[in-house]
């Protein structure tokens, strides 16, 4: 009785284990055929039978060649491979096959062929088949996206390369090659500074240690250095460089994009020179309409000085003339020189700006009174320092305000602030004259150009702002409307604490 209840446990204990191994078999995602010396087909699971559209009547007992097209078997010797495996013991791994059951889309498989072992013995052997056609096909798909980027970076004119971390080259697209005349493999792994002038090379070096110290935070900077060819030769490039990111957004090195400027420094060159003929041009033709003015009445009284009984009133009269006439042309003379002539060091101080605006201001204090113009002021807490001259700055802090207080003939308000912002200060000049047309607005920092009534300014005035403004590195601009005033915005680097403390 016991032995009956063992034995029909047992039976139970075999058909549960088979059933259990039956559905493991067909939840693999794989497929999986079981093969004896006969190379007929023992077992195959569910996967194989899907993909093959094949039952499992017409699938177990037969041979492998009535299951797998010939032309499957002959092109991998599917059938050698097994027979080794049950000669040698030992598996097979690492094949791919492709195979295209009828009806059904052309599949690739990874398959491997493993050995089953009973009593020691090769009983059997697995043919363990992995569907690999989607990985191929994304694999073809990178490899296709990743030609078509290394054709894009090759057919650029500009150069293209990247570099690690600490500068070393990584890659050096065609245009690099060509301009510098360095091949990839003679910069492979150099460093990226040493194909500079070497009174650059220390800011580049600077630069990739900036860039090493961002971490994770974004940085893109563009600038220009000249790039060292082969030949020793200097090559204008204008950079843009960003940072390259692994997938965990951890900086790992730089992405440079250059281009060359030689042609473009060409074309700048030559408009520069038209440019600046035009404006000797139109320079010429000033200076000759200023000074053809006064000399015409110094002629015409030199003239009537070399007639005969004139009385010594008219003479005196004739002298005046002349003098006056030479005094404008001085005048103009003199501007001219102002215009043109740069700074020295020595002309340049350490200049407490708000002393300055304070100071013109009470030059104009009266003369804005009897027009009665408003003045208000909003300076800065504290000192604001630059470098600079401080005569020169009054002076173009002078020609603004008499500017402003001229286009108020009836009366008005004139505003002056200043603010600092970073490493710069802000002085705007806010009036609300007559304001300036848009076709005047163009032209009014040119020379001997002046919206002023005839025989009023010479028209060099804002010019020679400009020209000062510029030999202390700041810039101004302007804004203004017909009717509703303007308003001059000067810009000058601020002398930091440190440096005027250090001095």
């Amino acid at each position: 009785m016991e032995a009956n209840r063992a034995e029909i446990y047992q039976k139970d204990s075999s058909e549960r284990y088979k059933k259990l191994f039956a559905t493991l078999l067909d939840g693999i995602p794989s497929s999986i055929l079981l093969i004896d010396r006969h190379l007929r087909i023992v077992s195959a699971n569910l996967n194989f039978l899907e993909k093959s559209r094949r039952s499992l009547s017409n699938t177990l007992g037969y041979r492998l060649r009535e299951v797998f097209p010939s032309v499957v078997l002959e092109y991998k010797d599917l059938v050698k491979s097994i027979r080794q495996v049950f000669e040698k013991s030992q598996s097979t791994q690492g094949e791919r096959i492709t195979y295209c059951a009828q009806g059904v889309p052309m599949r690739i498989y990874s398959y491997s062929i493993l050995p089953f072992f009973w009593n020691g013995v090769v009983e059997h052997t697995i043919l363990l088949m992995e569907d690999i056609t989607e990985q191929v096909h994304l694999s073809e798909e990178v490899r296709r996206i990743e030609r078509h980027l290394a054709s894009i970076v090759e057919s650029a004119n500009d150069i293209i390369l990247s570099t690690d971390i600490e500068g070393r080259i990584l890659t050096w697209n065609t245009a690099a090659e060509k301009l510098s005349g360095y091949t990839f493999h003679e910069v492979k792994g150099r460093s990226f500074f040493e194909y500079f002038a070497k009174e650059r090379q220390q800011e580049v070096i600077l630069f990739l240690s900036r860039l090493k110290a961002t971490e994770n935070r974004e940085i893109s900077r563009v600038i220009e250095w000249d790039l060292v060819t082969r030949k020793g030769a200097l090559i204008p490039i204008s950079w843009v460089f960003s940072m390259m990111k692994d997938e965990l957004t951890q900086t790992v090195g730089m992405v440079g994009v250059g281009r060359d400027l030689t042609e473009r420094r060409k074309f700048e060159m030559q408009l520069f020179r038209s440019q600046k003929l035009a404006a000797l041009g139109v320079m010429a033709g000033g200076i000759a309409h200023e000074i053809r003015n006064p000399l015409a009445v110094c002629s015409s009284a030199a003239q009537f000085l070399m007639e005969d009984h004139l009385t010594p009133e008219f003479q005196r009269e004739c002298a005046q003339k002349i003098q006056t006439g030479i005094q404008k042309a001085t005048i103009i003379i003199e501007n001219l020189l102002k215009f043109g002539r740069p700074l020295s060091q020595s002309d340049i101080t350490e200049v407490h700006l708000i002393s300055v605006l304070k100071e013109t201001l009470t030059l104009i204090k009266n003369q804005a009174k009897l027009q009665k113009i408003q003045i208000t002021t909003h300076f800065s807490k504290g000192s604001i320092r630059i470098n600079g001259n401080a005569n020169l700055l009054q002076q173009v802090f002078m020609n603004l305000f008499l500017n402003a207080i001229h286009a108020m003939p009836k009366g008005g308000r004139l505003s002056i602030s200043t603010e600092k912002m970073g490493g710069e200060v802000k002085v705007r000049i806010k009036d609300t004259g007559r304001g300036i047309s848009k076709m005047a607005i163009e032209n009014i920092f040119d020379p001997f150009y002046t919206t002023s009534a005839v025989g009023k300014g010479t028209g060099l005035g804002l010019s020679i702002c400009y020209s000062i403004i510029k030999h202390h590195l700041g810039s101004i601009d302007v804004e203004s409307k017909e009717g509703k005033g303007s308003t001059f915005t000067v810009r000058f680097p601020i002398l930091r604490t440190k440096d005027w403390q250090e001095k």
